[in-house]
């Protein structure tokens, strides 16, 4: 059996858009050994993308070099840099793979990491994840499976027994969030004309950012326990972030809120799930703090009247 190291270390959503490409790569019969970050081993373990996982520890360099140590013992015939950046194009280097695909310049945030490749793949494809299956394609995965093969999760705290819908409100980045007295509001209205609470589901820490008090229910929880929380959910809310990507791989139904980013290429990849993007939006993936005023430009009503539509 050949041997395929991919190579996708976060961030949550970026992992979930390559679970295809991996899911070829077991069905075309490799061995995948994936490496990824300790926070996000909890979307792979048990959900059969991957027949290894090794944690990438880069808190301190004797924590990187038991990785790469670890990497080191097993032999791969192949690398598959999903994430494009100098660091993993490094990692693949150093696995001392026999050859290393990765996309070729014109596709990568950090051109310089097409230098570390064998073999640079181009992709016309608009989606990320097609255009992970054209690299794991030309890796040799003769499958092209589209699923997205997740572990069931695990129960974390107090969920409503009644049917939810599940917020999770935090973006990776200032410029596609959603302003939290949006989401405030729009808790309101759910519970008003929808009958059914808004639960947010929140990392720990980010609790406070809610404030106190207000008609909404917070839950806090673990990736395993966002998994299990989504999957009972009745319907999801969120903006261009990892909760959502995950909520699309589960086939749940919901509302994505959309700003600078492009859902062509980074939208919810399921049909369950509508996109508002407001007419004004310019696509540009610079990291603002604020929210980009396409984002304001979406009201909590619109986002109630969407949910009630997908319900």
């Amino acid at each position: 059996m050949r041997r395929v190291l991919v190579i996708r270390m976060g961030a949550m959503g970026d992992i979930v858009h390559a679970l295809p490409a991996g899911a070829s790569l077991r069905a075309s019969g490799f061995h995948v050994t994936w490496i990824v970050k300790p926070q996000f081993r909890e979307l792979l373990d048990g959900g059969g993308a991957a027949g290894e996982i090794v944690e990438m520890r880069r808190g301190s360099l004797r924590g990187v070099a038991a990785s790469i140590g670890e990497l080191r013992r097993r032999r791969f015939d192949v690398a598959v840099d999903f994430q494009g950046l100098l660091q993993s194009a490094v990692v693949a280097r150093l696995a001392r793979a026999e050859r290393i695909f990765g996309f070729d310049r014109s596709l990568l945030r950090e051109p310089a990491a097409a230098l570390f490749y064998h073999e640079r793949v181009r992709s016309a494809a608009e989606h990320v994840i097609e255009k992970n299956l054209d690299l794991a394609a030309a890796a040799g995965a003769r499958e092209r499976v589209v699923e997205f093969p997740l572990p069931p999760g695990r129960e974390e705290g107090d969920l409503p027994r009644e049917p939810f819908v599940l917020a999770s409100p935090f973006a990776g980045w200032g410029s596609k969030q959603w302003p939290v007295e949006r989401w405030l509001e729009l808790a309101s209205l759910v519970r008003r004309e929808l009958g059914m609470p808004l639960v947010f589901n929140v990392a720990p820490g980010q609790a406070g950012r809610l404030g106190a008090s207000g008609d909404f229910l917070i839950h806090v929880s673990s990736i395993a326990g966002l998994i299990h929380a989504t999957r009972r959910a009745a319907a999801v809310a969120g903006a261009d972030s990892g909760p959502m990507h995950l909520a699309a791989a589960l086939g749940r139904p919901g509302v994505a809120i959309y700003g600078p980013t492009d859902p062509r290429r980074n939208g919810p990849f399921s049909p369950a799930i509508r996109v508002l993007r407001h007419s004004s939006a310019r696509t540009t993936y610079r990291r603002g703090a604020a929210p980009d005023a396409s984002m304001l430009a979406i009201t909590a009503r619109e986002v109630a009247g969407a949910l009630r539509e997908v319900l």
